[in-house]
């Protein structure tokens, strides 16, 4: 399957409605199970939200994530510290590759029981769950702060709560903020000090009402729309100026591409509206702590014709597929010049896009999203559209409302 996107579009002011922050859902999915008295409004309904949902329930047999990461992390971390749990925890070939050791290794510190059903250091995992009363241990802090959140989520319904010494510098501070925030806001007592995590045992808490913030990582895909566009505004609904998304610096980055965001507090509210002043020929940005929206920054500099260096991405390496080998392989497609190291990207600035090319999404959910702008300068083609619904299910139809041809056969 594959979705041909042409640009037709007209100037004009839209708005959209973006689902629920896959980040903050997955986190306090997890959160309700331990405390059922939390009550959820604008959860995410993309497939990793989806999978960890149907996942949680079970208490034994196979349980099976598929393409979910999250979910891989945060079910090892909750499987682990709930007696009477005796499955085994797999996914997709590509979860098969992603290394999962450093988090196996630190649930074993504090007595976990789990053991690798194939490969060492791989899923599939077989996991017993019993209880952790061990309530501290030491963690590598560069490392994916999903495994730091999974200890995180875990720690209140541990007898002795747990302390956790973050070695080396933190990866991703944002997320682990707001693991911290979310144990905050429903009544958990926790502290981030000097790289030492301190969370409180908790047997219960008040009933709670979470309204859940839209994804500050979808939005992105519109700042991109807006910075190739002309003239066009888009309108988001439910995102905050105080977030505790780290993603919602695309604000800032895109400031600088050539997008202003209008808040309006009233509504809960963002408008994207193109600048008139004229953009540098070359940017650099460091996203060692919002890797997520780099193929999106690439991607949109090349559209522009202008060079940037994105420096902060050796976590790309093992996301839903290696990004950084992906972008350069798609990008060049184009027509683009750039090279790539273990961690960083450097695009030099070309003019000219050609046309009618077919991009390789790779399984990865964000290689369809962060190139489907580009049909506003020229035709594109992208494979396998349907990978969306890992993060975004109604992306498509989402874009359909900017304007344009959007035909998927």
């Amino acid at each position: 399957m594959k979705v041909y996107l042409t640009n037709t579009i007209e100037n004009k002011t839209i708005s959209v409605n973006i689902p629920g922050s896959k980040s903050e859902s997955n986190r306090l999915l997890i959160l309700k199970k331990i405390y059922p008295n939390i009550f959820l409004h604008n959860l995410s309904n993309c497939d990793d939200t989806l999978a960890l949902s149907r996942g949680i329930e079970a208490k034994n047999g196979i349980v099976d994530v598929h393409h979910a990461g999250t979910a891989m992390r945060f079910l090892t971390g909750f499987f682990a510290s709930k007696k009477d749990i005796e499955l085994t925890l797999t996914g997709s070939k590509r979860m098969q590759e992603r290394p999962i050791k450093i988090l196996v290794d630190a649930l074993r510190l504090i007595g976990a029981d789990i053991s690798y059903v194939r490969n060492n250091g791989y899923p599939p995992l077989k996991i017993n769950g019993k209880e952790l009363v061990l309530d501290s241990l030491s963690i590598d802090a560069n490392i994916s702060s999903q495994y730091i959140s999974t200890l995180m989520l875990i720690a209140p319904s541990l007898p002795k709560g747990l302390t956790i010494t973050l070695k080396n510098k933190i990866t991703s501070v944002p997320y682990i903020k707001m693991t911290l925030e979310l144990l905050c806001r429903i009544g958990i007592y926790c502290t981030l000090n000097n790289n030492i995590v301190k969370i409180t045992s908790t047997k219960t808490i008040k009933d709670i009402t979470i309204n859940i913030e839209s994804d500050w990582s979808s939005a992105s895909y519109y700042y991109s729309l807006v910075a190739l566009s002309e003239h066009l505004e888009i309108t988001l609904k439910t995102f905050k100026r105080d977030s505790i998304q780290g993603d919602s610096k695309v604000v800032d980055f895109y400031k600088k591409i050539g997008v202003d965001t209008i808040f309006n507090e009233t509504d809960n509210a963002i408008t994207l509206r193109k600048n008139q002043k004229k953009i540098e020929n070359f940017l650099s940005f460091n996203l060692i702590e919002t890797p997520d929206i780099a193929q999106t920054i690439a991607v949109t500099c090349f559209g522009l014709g202008i060079s940037c260096e994105l420096t902060g991405l050796k976590t790309l390496k093992i996301k839903e597929t290696d990004r950084l080998l992906a972008l350069k392989i798609e990008l060049q497609k184009l027509g683009a010049e750039l090279t790539i190291t273990e961690k960083s990207l450097f695009l030099k600035q070309r003019k000219t896009i050609n046309k009618n090319i077919v991009i390789d999404t790779y399984d990865d959910h964000r290689m369809a999203m962060s190139f489907a702008p580009l049909y506003l300068k020229v035709p594109i083609i992208i494979n396998n559209p349907n990978v969306v619904s890992k993060s975004y299910k109604t992306f498509w139809k989402d874009l359909q409302k900017i304007g344009g041809k959007v035909l998927i056969k």
